[in-house]
């Protein structure tokens, strides 16, 4: 890789600690089963495994979102390539793009409710980046990207302090 290279990383913003994370748990899990447990004595003993499943349902959401802070996307431009690499809490992957011919590209949400996708494209390959990132900042990122990359058949100079873009 070239001495001139703009280097962006991007990950998830996850406010919520481990720790955290429990005594919410654990404080939703009290009040919910002693409110269930104090119905359940008047009679009503069905609201109990109901409970037992709202709470299983919510652990089983805090889990997903407190496996997120282990994700990240480090785009690096140098002068030939666009290098995208993906990392979760077990895993890494790596795609890599002429930069000469890449070309950075907002795909429209199949409908209102969807999201758009941000994706670097080159020779029939494509790369979503940012899928975690809201609407705004999408956009944002995309018009970093494309006056990095430049248009198809386009390169521009990269800054020459070596870059780096903590997005």
């Amino acid at each position: 890789m070239s001495s001139s290279a703009a280097r962006i990383e991007i990950s998830p913003y996850c406010s919520l600690s481990p720790r955290g994370a429990r005594l919410f748990f654990g404080g939703i899990c009290g009040v919910s089963f002693g409110i269930a447990g104090f119905v359940a004595l008047q009679g009503f003993w069905p609201v109990l495994p109901f409970a037992g499943l709202e709470m299983l349902l919510l652990g089983w959401a805090l889990h997903t979102s407190l496996r997120r802070r282990f994700h990240s996307q480090i785009i690096t431009v140098s002068d030939a390539d666009v290098r995208i690499e993906e990392r979760n809490q077990n895993t890494e992957s790596a795609v890599t793009f002429p930069r000469h011919w890449a070309r950075v590209r907002i795909h429209a949400g199949y409908s209102p409710l969807h999201p758009s996708r941000l994706c670097v494209e080159s020779r029939g390959r494509s790369c979503e980046v940012g899928s975690f990132l809201n609407e705004m900042e999408r956009r944002g990122l995309a018009q970093r990207l494309k006056r990095l990359i430049g248009r198809l058949d386009e390169s521009p100079a990269l800054p020459t302090n070596g870059l780096n873009l903590e997005g």
